[in-house]
């Protein structure tokens, strides 16, 4: 009997090793087209069901789907009415696996075929490149996870008397209850639903549970799912607990649904099972609750996403609180939240300078800048450090260099604010004024505005202006030192700050360009129609002359 029980662990480790396999390939293969299907089509929750459920069907896992929206609701590309319709939708998403098993896996009987299959699919993931190597993954993990449910399949079969609907708790509502109870605790500790479901299809398919048994179960694996999320969410960002807490409640509450269905409508259920299949029909039955908590939540998604919020407020307001340690598993999450955090720093940065430069003549942000961004900056940088981009992955670690550098350039712009007493000698220069109080207005815009990149063409037009003139202002200030007019510590204030001036705005420029970078598309719609309803006249009269 001790093989039997090797043979069903056995069974379950290469099913959830395949899993893993083929969740990795399919996300790789993928590439960014899953992040712009989900962050693009996610307009409002019912597309956000759509495209969570699309999502997670093809990438074969609701964690994964999961980690991406918390990485976009902390980037600003999602709200979190719209971040919880995507819940809704993976909840429906995981329900393929369970078809996927029932139509092929028992109907077809892929074991057998799935050994010659992973062999080549080995073969190709070793000796290609590129996306060809990608694909063979996804195929030998597709071949382990057939191998693994016939492994199990065999096991069950085997078990015979020892495992039968008789000595596994029936007929009574605390059978029920306790059914649940191992259907949560096989998810939490397989760390997969969809392996939890397959164990309990494995066995009913062998007869060794009845298929109210397996119901229950299927159920509890609902509720097991959503505290592997809670115990990642822990010590996590308020956007993380907030998703852990909204996918409990909605799958709290599915499971509540479907109790009701399965104690109210057994006989049905009996029979459509007899009709059917039981494998069938547990399938059905797990597709049709998750669709029908769907249904009843999607008109009330506003609500219970303020439900949500108050339950777990916005008490910290620091810049680096979308920096979440488990966003690091998905490295365009993470990434998401790096964005984030550079945007929150540099509206910060770019507001401090337009008060100091602007009518107020406020120097208190400037004052207390380094004081507060510093640390943030040094939990940034740690944190994008983190980040491990795969090889082959061309973009994203294009996007990983244009957050670098975007890093980079802050922290040089912060150095360079410490000598804000320059600010004045500008001020009161008339050739360096207006590009000065040009550079305040545009840096106002960018922080109300939150992206970095929207100004980027004008902040780079700007930097080549201000680059063009300093020869020709550095001449006449040794002009008019020369003749008199100035003092040669007045010249040197001059120069000195007119080199402040261009370094600054160098950065500035940058900072913008790397982020446009990052989104080029919308940036360059937002960059072109900006800038056509800015004519000629409108620039000579802001801008520069």
């Amino acid at each position: 009997m001790a093989s039997e029980y090797l043979l069903i662990l056995g069974g379950i480790g290469l099913f959830l090793f395949g899993m893993k396999t083929m969740t990795d390939g399919l996300r790789a293969a993928a590439g960014g087209r899953l992040r712009y299907l989900l962050a693009r089509v996610t307009t409002t929750p019912l597309t956000g069901v759509a495209s969570g459920a699309a999502v997670t069907a093809l990438v074969q896992s609701s964690s994964a789907t999961t980690v991406m929206t918390v990485g976009f609701v902390g980037a600003g590309l999602l709200t979190f009415p719209h971040a919880i319709g995507v819940l809704l939708g993976a909840n429906i998403g995981t329900t393929v696996t369970g078809w996927m098993i029932t139509i092929i896996g028992f109907k077809l009987s892929l074991g057998a075929v799935a050994l010659p299959g992973l062999f080549l699919a080995s073969l190709g993931s070793l000796l290609a490149q590129g996306q060809a190597a990608r694909v063979a993954r996804v195929i030998a993990g597709l071949c382990l996870l057939f191998i693994g449910l016939d492994m199990m399949k065999e096991a069950a079969g085997q078990f015979g008397e020892l495992v039968t609907p008789v000595r596994l708790p029936s007929g009574g509502l605390l059978s029920q209850f306790a059914l649940i109870g191992i259907g949560i605790a096989m998810t939490v500790v397989m760390q997969s639903s969809s392996a939890a479901i397959a164990v309990a299809l494995v066995f009913l398919n062998a007869g060794s549970i009845s298929f109210d048994q397996a119901a229950a179960i299927v159920i509890g694996t609902n509720i097991g799912t959503t505290i592997t999320a809670i115990m990642a969410s822990i010590g996590g960002s308020r956007t993380m607990r907030q998703t852990a807490l909204a996918n409990l409640l909605f799958n709290a509450g599915t499971a509540i649904v479907a109790f009701g269905v399965l104690l109210a409508f057994a006989a049905p259920l009996g029979r459509l099972a007899a009709g059917a299949g039981p494998e069938t029909a547990l399938v059905l039955f797990h597709t049709a609750f998750n669709v029908a908590g769907t249904l009843l939540y999607l008109p009330f998604v506003p609500g219970f996403a303020r439900l949500v919020e108050r339950i777990i407020p916005d008490r910290d307001a620091g810049l680096t609180r979308d920096l979440d340690d488990a966003l690091l598993r998905d490295e365009g999450a993470a990434m998401d939240a790096v964005q984030s955090c550079i945007a929150q720093i540099t509206a910060r940065m770019f507001r401090a300078f337009s008060l100091a430069v602007g009518p107020e003549r406020d120097m208190r942000g400037l004052s207390a800048m380094n004081s507060v961004l510093t640390p943030a900056l040094e939990e940034l940088e740690a944190y994008t450090s983190q980040i491990a981009i795969p090889d082959r992955k061309e973009a994203e670690r294009l996007r990983h260099s244009a957050l670098l550098h975007q890093v980079d350039h802050i922290r040089r712009f912060l150095g360079r604010v410490e000598r804000k007493s320059l600010i004045p000698v500008l001020l009161a220069d008339s050739e360096l004024q207006r590009p000065t109080l040009y550079l305040g207005a545009l840096l106002r815009r960018t922080a109300e505005a939150g992206d970095p990149g929207l100004y980027a063409a004008r902040l780079d037009w700007l930097a080549k202006l201000i680059a063009r003139r300093s020869s020709r202002h550095r001449r006449a200030s040794l002009l008019q030192e020369h003749v008199g007019l100035i003092s040669v510590n007045e010249m040197f204030e001059r120069t000195d700050a007119l080199r402040w001036l261009t370094r600054l705005v160098h950065h500035c420029a940058r900072i913008a360009y790397y982020d446009a970078t990052l989104h080029p598309a919308a940036v360059r719609a937002a960059n072109s129609s900006e800038l056509a309803a800015a004519d000629p006249a409108t620039e000579k009269a802001e801008g520069p002359d």
